[in-house]
């Protein structure tokens, strides 16, 4: 692997220091910020991070230290010097009994226009000076509700509907919009939002590529490869440097030698749009703040914004220690950059580049089966390099190597008839595939289901051979999904799959509707399996 990874340094990738990175709400308005969090001005710790300032901040910073005090009204000096974030799709009235036509519909109240023009300077100006929003050059779809930006791993199973819809120059748009911030920032943030820059997420962009590449041609993946180039590097940072026992950022050198990565995030501070949150889990634990808070976001960055998966005792979120995984999802997907990185070299032509990248994927296949197969437990799970034991959490994340996996297809038949016998055993329900057995209150735990789970699932079932079990998960989840809908004209970012006539709770936010990847999702099931079977 080091020389691998030595090739991969002289390919002339390059970060952009962060020090050029727009500035976050919490730092712009310093105490202002914290008041405003801890005082809970608003039940919803994002709307705050939304805002946009209606003066220069530092006008607003200067009378905020002039005017307060004991008679200081907080809440009224917010609502005069900043506008409230809108949600446009709080006025959208669903008249469709149709759930595909209703779909169809909703691409347009969820739609973006440009926030910038096309070919704009890098680290082009924020659309006015102290709001969060990172301005992007092309359309775009937001999931819905209080995501009012984009999202990185929601936008892949968003373009599964849109490209169902024959909505193929959004399509292209979206993926043209996340290259655009890799060029930029040097990565994909979790959304395009100042106070996402410091994490990533699911790194999903080499599937984004890939689709479009399936209804544009083999072109798009050398078009799409210098960002393709600054993804991986991002993810595999200072590999270089690390000795064995080793981690840094994103990346762990095990004692063997292997690299494998973890989630991270760059700032060990609460997240500006969970500040309160943060901050009470915090103070409920003895342990250093900064620990809390890393554990805390690098979580965030995993889209798994809680769940057993991290938890210590399996249980309580005090517990917390995410970047002390190595996560199966994770590599599974950096697996598939991989290839993809292997295909774009073939197109260009680059023989000696796909070389290399074809063995540092294998590479990565073997490892992620050695640390994360469980012959007890018929499964992939998550590996705990800090204690150098396997996590005994059984979640949809396990089911991500058989959906990417190139290799050994019929190893993989036999291992997913193993898996998924554990899959409609644990986490098979009347509505679908919850996302741990475990409820602990946590909204990525049980009775919780979640669309780009239901879709990862099936897809590796079906793909390697439990065909019968995909189309039954499908139709469970498609069948909640269009009664739920029926009841309330909604469709929802999460769902309650062990007692559906009930909402899906936990998290730090009501739910919300709208929702893309569940749209996504529901459309490509159903234009694949036909609308559910009765049960």
């Amino acid at each position: 692997m080091k020389k691998t990874i030595g090739l991969i340094s002289l390919m002339g990738f390059v970060l952009l220091a962060t020090a050029q990175l727009p500035a976050s709400p919490d730092k712009i308005y310093g105490d202002l910020f914290h008041q405003v969090q801890m005082s809970k001005i608003f039940p919803d710790g994002k709307t705050f991070v939304d805002c946009i300032p209606k003066r220069a901040p530092k006008d607003i910073m200067y009378d905020y230290g002039m005017r307060k005090g004991p008679q200081f009204d907080l809440k009224k000096f917010v609502e005069e010097n900043f506008e409230l974030p809108h949600t446009p799709q709080l006025n959208y009235i669903t008249r469709e009994k149709d759930v595909v036509m209703h779909i169809r519909n909703l691409w347009g109240v969820l739609k973006r226009e440009p926030d910038i023009t096309p070919g704009a300077p890098p680290m082009g100006a924020q659309a006015r000076e102290g709001t969060s929003l990172l301005p992007l050059p092309y359309p775009y779809i937001v999931p819905g509700g209080r995501f009012r930006e984009v999202y990185y791993w929601d936008s892949y199973f968003t373009l599964l509907g849109l490209k169902e819809s024959g909505e193929n120059v959004m399509v292209e748009n979206m993926v043209r919009n996340f290259a655009y911030l890799i060029d930029t920032y040097g990565h994909i943030p979790n959304g395009n939002r100042s106070y996402y820059l410091s994490r990533s997420q699911p790194p999903f962009f080499a599937l984004m590529v890939e689709l479009l590449a399936e209804i544009k041609g083999d072109s798009i993946y050398t078009t799409f490869l210098p960002a393709l180039e600054k993804e991986y590097q991002f993810w595999m940072e200072g590999a270089q440097k690390l000795k064995p026992g080793q981690a840094a950022r994103r990346v762990v050198k095990l004692k063997d030698g292997t690299v494998m990565n973890r989630y991270w995030d760059d700032s060990p501070t609460p997240r500006p749009e969970s500040y309160r949150e943060d901050v009470e889990t915090a103070n409920k634990t003895k342990r250093p703040k900064t620990e809390v808070y890393t554990h805390l976001r690098a979580g965030a960055e995993s889209g798994i914004d809680f769940s057993s998966r991290w938890l210590a005792d399996g249980k309580t979120l005090t517990s917390i220690q995410t970047t002390d995984y190595i996560p199966v999802d994770l590599n599974a997907l950096l697996y598939k950059l991989e290839i993809v990185m292997t295909k774009a070299y073939v197109v260009k032509h680059a023989d000696s580049l796909s070389a290399v990248f074809r063995k540092i994927s294998e590479k990565r296949a073997l490892s992620i089966d050695k640390y994360c197969w469980n012959n007890k437990l018929n499964f992939y799970v998550d590996y705990n390099f800090r204690t150098l034991k396997q996590s005994t959490i059984i979640s949809p994340a396990g089911m991500y190597p058989f959906c990417v996996y190139t290799r050994k297809l019929d190893y993989m038949s036999l291992l997913a008839r193993r898996a998924g016998a554990v899959v409609r055993e644990q986490l098979l329900r009347d509505g679908g595939v919850q996302t741990t057995a475990h409820a602990t209150g946590e909204q990525w735990d049980a009775p919780n289901g979640w669309a780009p789970l239901q879709w990862m699932t099936i897809w590796g079932l079906d793909r390697c051979g439990q065909r019968e079990l995909a189309r039954d998960i499908a139709d469970r989840w498609m069948k909640l999904n269009i009664e739920v809908f029926q009841r309330t004209g909604k469709l929802m970012e999460k769902y309650n799959v062990v007692d559906t006539k009930l909402e899906a709770g936990g998290g730090e936010y009501a739910g919300q509707d709208g929702f893309g990847w569940t749209n996504g999702v529901l459309l490509k099931l159903i234009s694949k399996y036909g609308m559910p079977k009765e049960q």
